[in-house]
């Protein structure tokens, strides 16, 4: 599957450890929750770990 990317204030979609494109810092986002801002404007969080890649309920 692919990695998700989530901008701020966006609904996560699936749990993982996730990377602030605009700083590089990385952030464990829990499904369900709001994405938080990014240190920049413009900044995304982008997956680097899915933390339960089993779990296929959140996947489109």
């Amino acid at each position: 599957m692919s990695k998700q990317t989530l901008r701020p204030g966006e609904k996560i979609r699936d749990s993982g450890i996730y990377r602030d494109s605009s700083s590089g810092e990385r952030s464990t986002l829990v499904r369900g929750k709001t994405a938080p801002p990014t240190e920049r404007p413009g900044g995304k969080w982008l997956e680097v770990v899915d933390t339960n890649p089993n779990d296929k309920s959140s996947r489109r």
